[in-house]
């Protein structure tokens, strides 16, 4: 069985209590930090000793500036600080992200029409306030998407995303959510390349796979590449998504990039048009803008825009730098010109490297921690105040007649007075001695019980342990431990295919299961425990030759 590579000794960070591991990446490792003033909870990405050349050391740097630039933004991963530990290795302090990356959600089952609707539209809002910022993504995916306490998204892993000119001559890409164009010859990107990630991203919330993975069928990287660059769009097959949001994501999927929406605050409002046709709440578009002084204004799409000031971060200064960005140019090593970048590392198991240049893998940027309580399907939305109307004129009244009335009308007219005040008398007699006699005094009013506040963080399931597989005659026998037993655990495994398809994962009970033997020589499966409540652990993997 391979193991994963073990993660360095966390550094020693002044005004920081180290805490836990949280992941490893062939580039860097991720750790769970306390800070102490002020008290909370981070995570420390620390760039790996060996990968530590002068090119690394300085694209680490940019991403650094880069996030600190973006990380205002509500859907993008805030950068709090960044440095070099004593031991010389630089790391970034981020906002801790502790609920399921949508990767991780999405595995367990496709996310509903209206919660793609709404990532959607705000990971296109920061993703368009990078572009805005002269910034390539270049790597969008569910697995890039964290998810705060506070149920929102937020993009991280900006490494690719390098503003340096050696980044361009790099061609590091996710297969399954990248364009066609970045399999040419000459790989190349623009901010269509992210609107194209940015639609295979909803399709796979709503699908529960990537756009061109086919359960059943073989997924190798190379037939994955020749189904993006040739095969339609698959079609989602799901009776709640409207045909406007297949062609939506048909158009921002679209082969060629000129056929693609232009921009990712395009694709953003053709998802607001959707909600609307559902009568649900429509998300709103959060841009920053350096012209833009006040606080909101208003965009020509009636309100559904918030346009806000940028405050940039320079993550080598306390506090922040001031309400006036740098130039993106400012944070390339030597202070080259920035160009659009083109491909850099992959996260995910699908990755070419198409040259030698330098590259930064973002590694996995957060833990995957289970989520306690199911997410909420549309954001709440501030609205405006109703309007105020004007009181209608009252029709005048007439002119009092001079006329007396007739003496029997006069007599009417007394009956009814008197009459309405006996009913007066009798209503106000059994208001103040019903009460006194059905019940025998003041009635007790009914005692409200209060529930104390429950941490949304509390539980972390633990992984399943001892991961081991050997050969059989039914084919390779895989088993593991429960460290921490309990009523109704259950287990998630899936078998991870060749060329690194997501596998298609099945609930068991055990703590073994049998598979077939892969024909490649080598079998692989992922497990997760799974509790009652849904909870579940990250996976952990394990391979048998």
């Amino acid at each position: 069985m391979s193991a994963k590579r073990a993660p360095m000794a966390p550094p020693d960070l002044p005004g920081f209590t180290y805490i836990d591991v949280l992941g490893s990446g062939g580039f860097a490792d991720v750790y769970l930090y306390e800070q102490a003033l002020p008290k909370r909870r981070v995570a420390v990405k620390v760039l790996l000793t060996e990968r530590m050349s002068s090119g690394s050391v300085a694209e680490f740097t940019a991403e650094a500036n880069v996030m600190a630039m973006l990380s205002t933004h509500p859907a993008i991963v805030t950068i709090y600080q960044a440095g070099v530990a004593q031991d010389g290795r630089p790391y970034l302090v981020m906002e801790y992200c502790p609920k399921p990356n949508l990767q991780v959600r999405y595995r367990r089952e496709p996310f509903s029409t209206a919660e793609s609707l709404r990532v959607g539209v705000q990971v296109a809002a920061a993703v368009e306030t990078a572009h805005r910022a002269g910034v390539l993504h270049r790597d969008i995916k569910p697995a890039n998407i964290l998810v705060t306490e506070y149920n929102r998204p937020a993009l991280t892993d900006f490494g690719i995303a390098s503003t340096t000119a050696a980044a361009a001559e790099s061609a590091g890409l996710s297969i399954p959510w990248s364009p066609p164009e970045s399999f040419a010859d000459q790989p190349r990107s623009d901010q269509r390349s992210d609107v194209y990630a940015l639609g295979a991203t909803v399709y796979t919330l709503l699908a529960g796979r990537s756009p061109f993975d086919q359960p059943g069928q073989r997924n190798t990287a190379a037939e994955l590449i020749q189904r993006i660059e040739r095969a339609p769009l698959p079609p989602l097959g799901r009776a709640d998504v409207p045909v406007s949001l297949e062609r939506i994501l048909e158009r921002a999927m679209a082969k060629s990039p000129a056929d693609r929406y232009e921009s990712a605050i395009a694709f953003a409002r053709a998802l607001q048009k959707v909600q609307i046709e559902l009568a649900h709440s429509v998300t709103p578009i959060d841009i920053l803008d350096d012209g833009i002084a006040d606080d909101a204004v208003e965009d020509e799409d009636e309100g559904l825009t918030r346009v806000r000031g940028v405050v940039s971060i320079d993550p080598q200064t306390t506090p922040a730098a001031g309400p006036t960005r740098p130039s993106v140019a400012a944070f390339a090593p030597g202070g080259a010109p920035f160009s659009p970048p083109a491909y850099d590392e992959p996260a995910d198991a699908h990755t070419v490297i198409r040259s030698a240049a330098r590259v930064v893998d973002a590694g996995p940027t957060q833990r995957r921690i289970p989520e306690v309580a199911p997410a909420a399907e549309d954001a709440t939305v501030m609205r405006a105040p109703a309007p105020i109307f004007a009181e209608a004129p009252h029709p005048a009244a007439p002119a009092p007649s001079t006329e007396k009335p007739p003496a029997s009308s006069r007599r009417g007219l007394v009956l009814g007075i008197a009459a309405a005040a006996l009913v007066v008398v009798v209503s106000v007699i059994v208001g103040v001695s019903l009460p006194s006699i059905l019940g025998g005094g003041t009635p007790t009013p009914t005692p409200v019980t209060e529930s104390d506040p429950k941490d949304p963080v509390s539980a972390i399931v633990p992984e399943p342990e001892d991961l081991a597989g050997a050969a059989v005659a039914a084919g390779v026998r895989f088993t593991w431990t429960n460290p921490d037993p309990q009523e109704g655990d259950k287990f998630l495994v899936g078998v991870v295919a060749r060329g690194g398809a997501e596998p298609d994962f099945e609930s068991i009970d055990a703590l073994e299961v049998t598979v077939a033997a892969d024909p490649s020589g080598t079998t692989c499966v992922e497990v997760l425990l799974v509790r009652d409540n849904g909870q579940s652990s990250d996976p952990v993997s394990g391979c048998v030759p």
